[in-house]
């Protein structure tokens, strides 16, 4: 989001535009059609991984979150280049890096409060969490990949260790207090209560920091489970990008790179699911456990790599135009899709009829109403592509 335009990283760009639809997509209520069709094994694929687990495990949509946090720290290095080459001093950096980390947290704030009686001060969808963490992973930029590599490492086994000596929920525990049914099926067993839903450490920390702000009532629990501390453990994530994006820029040959993403995508992968099925961390992506950070952080490599190899080594780029169009303007989608879904919708039914999204039956109603708009808001993007215009925080 931040390198310069004359110095990307077009598999980057490809990358982020196409986490970016995939997230967009959203507005498609997929979810409907396998609905319709129960008993449909295709449909309840594209269900299942167009939704977040409900605790523990992951789909595709789980690792869209992981994916953009993770960019983050890859353009980090070419966006330290470019302001250098621009003759910015390290105190113009620093300021337009805190600049940037309280223009996130406020837009995410903003974009969470469309439509409420005041201001919600929540902290844990992806661009507070990128603006809370921006700073560190700022500072982690001038340093060595041995340094971001420990830093990584001790961030993950200090939050595994606030978790794990924070007493896990007793016998008997009323969790209708805390939002979970008393037949929820997803607690985690044994060791892994200490990552139960809204009783661990960071649902503790939310219960007091969350209640400093104005609210329209006491904050007492995220009905997902979100929490304001996964900014600690997605700067994990951040710094992996980190890590990867100066190996990208580094004069090593285009083999060895991509031998040491494959690597990286192995041992996070691997890892991650180690710590998950041995029971010391459960692998919960609602709360990032460090687990989770371990095996998103591989599998957001190993996309990295993909695009990579496709589109920098291979210079395959015929295809990429749709994407890249989103990925150099993701801010602008962002937004987008937050503020006018509706709008444009309720417009398209307007000037074509209320029922122009029925051909195909009700099940298919809302996902073609939903493509239709994702198709506009991508016009417009394309629109800003082609006059050089490009929303930045």
């Amino acid at each position: 989001m931040g390198e310069s335009v004359q110095q990307r990283l077009a598999s980057l760009d490809v990358y982020r535009g196409a986490t970016m639809l995939f997230m967009a997509s959203e507005i498609m209520r997929i979810s409907r059609v396998a609905e319709a069709y129960p008993g449909n094994p295709f449909w309840q694929f594209v269900s299942f991984n167009t939704s977040h687990v409900a605790w523990a495990g992951w789909s595709l949509w789980d690792l869209i979150q992981p994916s953009f946090m993770f960019m983050v720290g890859v353009a980090l290095p070419w966006s330290i280049a470019s302001r250098k080459e621009k003759g910015q001093t390290e105190r113009d950096l620093w300021l337009h890096t805190l600049w940037r980390s309280f223009a996130l947290v406020a837009l995410g704030i903003f974009l969470r409060s469309v439509g409420k009686q005041q201001t919600n001060f929540t902290f844990e969808d992806v661009l507070t969490q990128i603006g809370l963490g921006y700073p560190v992973l700022f500072w982690l930029g001038w340093r060595t990949p041995k340094v971001q590599a420990i830093a990584a490492g001790v961030i993950l086994a200090g939050y595994w260790a606030c978790f794990a000596f924070f007493p896990a929920p007793a016998v008997g525990f009323d969790w209708p207090s805390v939002g979970v049914p008393m037949d929820w099926p997803n607690h985690p067993a044994g060791f892994g209560a200490h990552w139960d839903k809204n009783t661990n450490f960071a649902a503790w920390v939310d219960h007091w920091f969350l209640n400093l702000w104005p609210r329209e009532k006491a904050f007492e629990f995220n009905g997902g489970g979100y929490l304001t501390l996964n900014f600690v453990p997605s700067l994990a994530t951040m710094i992996f990008g980190l890590l990867a994006g100066g190996l990208l820029r580094s004069a090593k040959p285009d083999s060895e790179k991509a031998r040491a993403l494959l690597i990286a995508t192995a041992a996070g992968i691997v890892g991650g699911w180690l710590l998950d099925l041995t029971g010391i961390c459960p692998m919960v992506k609602r709360i990032w456990t460090p687990s989770w950070a371990l095996f998103a952080g591989g599998c957001t490599c190993g996309l990295l790599l993909l695009a990579y190899w496709l589109v920098d080594v291979k210079m395959s780029r015929k295809w990429i135009l749709p994407f890249t169009v989103v990925g150099m303007n993701s801010i602008a989608m962002y937004c987008l899709v937050h503020l006018i879904d509706k709008f444009v919708g309720e417009s398209l039914k307007v000037h074509f009829g209320r029922s122009v999204f029925s051909l195909f039956g009700p099940a298919f109603e809302r996902p073609l109403e939903g493509l239709a708009v994702l198709s506009v808001l991508w016009l417009i993007c394309y629109w800003l592509y082609q006059r050089r215009i490009f929303v930045k925080v």
